[in-house]
């Protein structure tokens, strides 16, 4: 895993982030087109560390990571396009994301084998050798004292590599395959990756887990940050999961002051919202499912996870809460109080990048950047976030609400809730993460194996701690979270919490 390591990818995706925040934080608008055509040369020269094979490559790559972090489409491979083509549109302060989310770059991807077993250099031509025996289409033959596949003949079944007694056989997978739990990577003509967007679901497991950075998502850091150099009131909702994600003696106090020195007038949790829909889901289930009225409830604040149901499983929309997500709980909450403010959210998550731009239910969020983002912000304003501590910290929300951040979490606030205001009553909880788990939880439920259970799905494997937007390691970031809640004064909302009206 690759996941909170300092890797050259890393670098050079939080490099081309932290110089599109300098873009949209620069006071002369007038010369962007040429800021843009600099960008590319600026970080691949001949002073900088070889990443590619040839310069021109690696400065190809970038133009497209240039577009996406501008929020901009990918250009064409088979027709001349510019790269500020389209920049006018994007050059405003609101922008809302346009699907698909989630994009290859083709001049990035090393058109990855999807799968295949071949022979390493470990093969000793053992006298036994149990890969040919147990080979069901006499695929494996002995070549010079070593074993060899015949990839013609090989149906890819792994048998031999299960009984190699050296472990000389190894699985050839393609990364950003492997790590997609609902199959949407494919191959393109050229046998590069390219993403079904029928089936994508937008976790951006696939992003961080290709090794040559071959896939990104847009973002809005541009038009944030042209926004928060206009003045206008601006206001912060920040996701639980931010402990630990800007440094390990960060405190909630400095990461606010340095949201408020970036230009930001307010900074909310986005736990106040889990604080919310906790208790709503409490009462939901205690009268709704132990009743019978319904036969499970689907907890609905991880996007990903929600998008996956309604795609694949249709017929169960109605078990997905209907109860609003933390995020927009929260914005609904700011906007009440500060009507004339823009909402950002501030997150681990991709699929929150879509979320916010739904139009079934108005999210009240206009912008959503990831903590990765953020950092690159703090980054092009040359913020250290040590050196500012705010008068107060975060104190709206519980440790419940802050729980939600890792797997099994959302599903044990509304545990505790019920066990607090409903005595006696039993609560049957499943939770999975993970795509490939999701899916499997949720053919249960369809086929009636899971009745009278609250169901809690994450999309990423450790919960919105292993979101596509982290900074850090998941166990460590799991390791803050704890600490975090342990920490928080209450850990129960009271039962009466004022719902937001969902309109």
């Amino acid at each position: 895993m690759m996941r909170g390591l300092d890797t050259t990818v890393r670098k050079l995706r939080r490099k081309v982030f932290e110089e599109v925040a300098r873009l949209g934080f620069k006071a002369n608008a007038g010369t962007l087109n040429d800021d843009m055509e600099a960008i590319p040369y600026k970080m691949v020269n001949e002073d900088t560390a070889k990443y590619r094979e040839s310069v021109y490559r690696a400065r190809a790559v970038v133009r497209e990571r240039l577009r996406l972090a501008m929020g901009l489409s990918l250009r064409p491979e088979n027709k001349p396009v510019h790269l500020t083509a389209g920049v006018e549109s994007s050059n405003i302060s609101d922008k809302y994301y346009e699907p698909p989310l989630m994009q290859v770059i083709p001049s990035a991807c090393e058109a990855c084998e999807e799968r295949g077993y071949e022979v390493s250099n470990m093969c000793k031509g053992c006298l036994a050798h149990p890969c040919m025996e147990v080979c069901p289409k006499d695929a494996i033959s002995m070549i010079k004292g070593r074993s060899y596949i015949d990839q013609d003949k090989c149906i890819k079944c792994g048998k031999c590599k299960s009984v190699c007694p050296y472990d000389a056989i190894s699985k050839k997978e393609r990364p950003c395959q492997k790590a997609c739990g609902v199959g949407a990577i494919e191959s393109d003509s050229c046998g590069r990756a390219r993403i079904n967007n029928d089936k994508c679901v937008s976790c951006g497991m696939c992003m961080v887990s290709c090794p040559f950075g071959a896939i990104s998502d847009k973002s809005q850091i541009f038009q944030l940050a042209r926004a928060l150099t206009e003045g206008d009131e601006i206001v912060a909702e920040i996701a639980p999961a931010f402990a630990g994600q800007f440094g390990d003696n960060i405190t909630p106090r400095n990461l606010k002051a340095a949201l408020q020195e970036l230009g930001f007038s307010e900074v909310y949790e986005v736990a106040l919202g889990a604080d919310i829909g906790a208790v709503a889901e409490a009462h939901h289930y205690v009268n709704k499912v132990t009743t019978g009225e319904l036969p499970f409830l689907l907890t609905s604040c991880c996007p990903s996870w929600a998008m996956l149901a309604k795609k694949y499983f249709p017929d169960l929309i109605d078990q997905v809460s209907q109860e609003l997500t933390p995020m927009v709980a929260t914005a609904r909450t700011i906007k009440q109080e500060h009507p004339e403010a823009r909402v950002v959210f501030i997150g681990p998550c991709a699929a929150k990048k879509l979320e916010a731009m739904r139009r079934t239910v108005r999210s009240d969020v206009d912008f959503v950047v990831t903590f990765e983002e953020l950092q690159a912000m703090f980054d092009a304003r040359d913020i250290d976030l040590s050196k500012y501590e705010a008068e107060s910290s975060f104190h709206n929300a519980t440790g419940a609400g802050r729980g939600y951040a890792v797997a099994g979490g959302v599903a044990e606030a509304i545990e505790k809730c019920v066990k607090e205001y409903y005595p006696g009553v039993d609560v049957s909880i499943e939770h999975a993460e993970g795509l490939a788990e999701c899916k499997k939880t949720l053919a249960l439920a369809k086929a009636g194996k899971m009745n009278g259970c609250l169901i809690e799905g994450m999309g990423c494997p450790g919960g919105c701690v292993a979101g596509a937007g982290t900074n850090i390691q998941v166990a460590k970031a799991q390791k803050k979270i704890k600490e975090f809640v342990s920490a928080s004064s209450k850990q129960l909302p009271p039962k009466e919490l004022e719902e937001i009206e969902l309109k």
